[in-house]
């Protein structure tokens, strides 16, 4: 009977044992999810913030001559890489790529229209960088540092639409208009025998003379030249230039010399518009579809009041002629 109850009382006590270690190992399951889920969600914050630091450093990586704009410089005389809108404002491929890049950068963009000869020497000082299908050249490298290069081109001879003209060595000894500061005034003289450059602020006015029998030729890039030729068609040609000896050239965005971090932003920004799509719709926009029109009217304008001033003046002359034999 003793021992009947002896054993009774083991298996009592046994069991109260391993009940007590069940409900030390729920309690400590219980308390270790709540743990778990705190450190997951620290870890998950820990994380956000990191990266929300690695974004401000980015940002912070570069300086700009106003804080948390980006201004640009631009000469709104090149179509269709810039031209002055409906608006009165900078418009083009180049204005329009400017604004993605500065977008991916978390920068505002202010573009300031401003004369081409005076954009290398503006930059650092009035404007952070320039955009203006400016071509990449050691003369340039000496003063400021170019992104990579966005676009190919290469330079036209805009002559009559009647002209035999069809080699450089056609060109020696004319007078040929470019745009001041351009490509196209460093081949007139450097590479055209005897030739006379006559430079312009503007390439259409270059083009106005050159309708206007004042020059011989006119040369200027690919695209604004087939942009003329297209709109004057019975006045004017575009000739290729790779006829003529001319080497392809590549546009780049030109930033203060020496400012890396400046530079590796816009290369890094560059590179995701070209990969994300957004670099070939402006292509198809601006260069392809050739949406130039209001820069092409502005010059078809222009050379309309030209040629009407030029026929007043024959006119004017024809009747001083006709007095002078009267008397």
């Amino acid at each position: 009977m003793k021992k009947a109850l002896v054993l009774a009382l083991a298996g009592a006590m046994s069991l109260s044992l391993m009940a007590c270690g069940s409900s030390a190992s729920s309690t400590e399951s219980a308390t270790e999810a709540p743990a778990a889920e705190t450190a997951a969600e620290e870890t998950t914050e820990a994380s956000a913030e990191a990266a929300s630091e690695e974004q401000e450093n980015e940002a912070a990586a570069f300086t700009t001559l106003t804080e948390g704009v980006l201004t640009v410089g631009t000469n709104a005389e090149f179509p269709p890489f810039e031209y002055v809108g409906d608006d009165g404002e900078p418009d083009g491929f180049d204005i329009a790529l400017i604004k993605a890049i500065g977008e991916k950068m978390g920068i505002e963009v202010q573009v300031e229209n401003m004369e081409f000869d005076s954009l290398v020497t503006s930059i650092g000082s009035k404007i952070d960088v320039a955009i203006a299908g400016m071509t990449v050249t050691e003369e340039r490298q000496a003063s400021v540092d170019f992104s990579d290069s966005y676009y190919d081109a290469v330079q036209s001879v805009i002559v009559p639409a009647d002209s035999e003209i069809a080699t450089i060595e056609d060109l020696q000894g004319l007078k040929i208009g470019a745009q001041l500061g351009t490509t196209g005034e460093f081949i007139i003289e450097d590479d055209i025998e005897g030739a006379e450059a006559a430079t312009y602020n503007k390439a259409v006015d270059a083009v106005n003379d050159l309708i206007n029998g004042k020059l011989d030729a006119v040369i200027v890039d690919r695209n604004p030249a087939s942009v003329f030729a297209e709109k004057f068609p019975d006045d004017v040609k575009a000739l290729n230039g790779e006829d003529f000896g001319f080497a392809v050239e590549q546009y780049a965005i030109a930033v203060p010399k020496g400012d890396t971090a400046l530079l590796d932003a816009i290369n890094a920004a560059l590179a995701e518009v070209q990969e994300d799509g957004t670099f070939d719709a402006l292509v198809a926009q601006y260069i392809e579809e050739g949406d130039a029109s209001d820069e092409a009217a502005s010059t078809e304008e222009a050379s309309e009041e030209a040629t009407e001033a030029a026929a007043d003046e024959t006119t004017e002359e024809a009747a001083a002629e006709a007095t002078s034999a009267a008397e």
